[in-house]
């Protein structure tokens, strides 16, 4: 029975869940229907609308909240940390369908002694330009699975309304220990790519 958690809640991940050590993290989202008319229908004109592209990323952190190196940085672009510990699936161009858009698989016993903490993000592609943000976004979610027998283990729903923010620091897994943590943060910001977040941490 997954633990549905609260924006700002914390839960253990591995203590209560002895040998844990592969997990899926699944991000999904869906784009509000556009009826040809309100804010969808103004800014693109009526009917059709263009798609919304929301990617999912990993920022692996050292002490103190820092990056020590871009290629920590797990995303479309750089799927596989060096390591091996953090692999994402791959990109989702529109967020269409039911479950998880993106998936990333993590091993937490892989992990370097020196990442404190794993930073989940989603932000939307080319958004200034295609002029959206998450208010164009419903049912989104952040969800933790053990792979092995598919059990989910967290889940957290995004309420918040996120109308005019572009990037959302959806959740944290994070050392406590010898243990695993999670952290539902479930943030808007008004950054407009990856880039900017990854600098916040730099």
């Amino acid at each position: 029975m997954a633990i549905n958690l609260q924006k700002g809640q914390r839960v253990d991940l591995t203590k209560g869940n002895p040998g844990l050590s592969r997990i899926m993290v699944g991000l999904g989202w869906d784009p509000v229907e556009n009826r040809g008319g309100g804010l969808l229908g103004s800014l693109f004109g009526g009917g059709g609308g263009a798609n919304i592209d929301c990617d999912a990323s990993v920022i692996m952190l050292g002490e103190g909240d820092r990056l020590r190196n871009n290629s920590d940085v797990i995303y479309f672009g750089n799927l596989r940390s060096n390591d091996g510990s953090v692999q994402h699936t791959g990109d989702n161009l529109t967020g269409h369908g039911d479950g998880d858009d993106e998936q990333i698989n993590v091993d937490l016993s892989r992990i370097p002694a020196h990442i404190q903490k794993l930073v989940f993000v989603v932000n939307i592609y080319d958004c200034v330009k295609r002029r959206q943000h998450f208010g164009m976004i419903r049912n989104a979610f952040i969800r933790v699975v053990n792979p092995t027998n598919g059990q989910e283990l967290i889940h957290y729903n995004l309420t918040d309304d996120y109308s005019g923010k572009t990037t959302l620091i959806v959740g944290e897994i994070y050392r406590h220990g010898t243990d695993w943590k999670f952290a539902a943060v479930g943030t808007g910001t008004t950054f407009a790519s990856l880039g900017e977040v990854v600098r916040t941490y730099s």
